[in-house]
């Protein structure tokens, strides 16, 4: 058996959905764009790995920084990452066989684009990553 209402305690049920159902959403919406983010940094650790395996198969220098550049810009664009600034460092110091090769990317992502609330700003992801020199890629004669 339930205890009837009284009178000044009718609605407020529905005032209090009314009052927390924005903070729940606004919460919804921080906890995707807080994932969002942290798939976007885990692009740019993508992009490194992938620039510096595409710079250890190349055949000199200066094909392993093109190639770093190309295949880092290739993931975070199939990753629907718009990079504002885009750097990708190429240290070709071991690029011997049985060296290795090592990408530093960066890129200027907006958070507008990373999250769905319209957030101002912009974060900068870095991604890092070393690869050996593959032994068996040929030499330019």
């Amino acid at each position: 058996m339930t205890a009837p209402r009284r009178p000044h305690e009718q609605g407020s049920a529905t005032l209090e959905v009314a009052i927390v159902t924005p903070a729940l959403l606004l919460f919804m919406l921080l906890v995707v764009f807080g994932g969002r983010l942290a798939l976007a940094h885990g692009e740019a650790d993508s992009a490194a790995r992938d620039a510096a395996r595409a710079a250890s198969i190349a055949r000199s220098p200066g094909a392993a920084t093109g190639n770093a550049r190309q295949a880092a810009a290739a993931t975070l664009t199939n990753a629907g990452i718009s990079c504002r600034g885009f750097a990708v460092a190429t240290d070709t110091s071991g690029f011997q066989p049985g060296g290795a090769v090592t990408v530093e990317v960066a890129c200027t992502a907006a958070l507008s684009d990373l999250g769905l609330l319209g957030v101002p700003g912009s974060q900068t992801l870095h991604g890092r990553y070393t690869a050996p020199v593959d032994r068996f890629r040929g030499v330019l004669q």
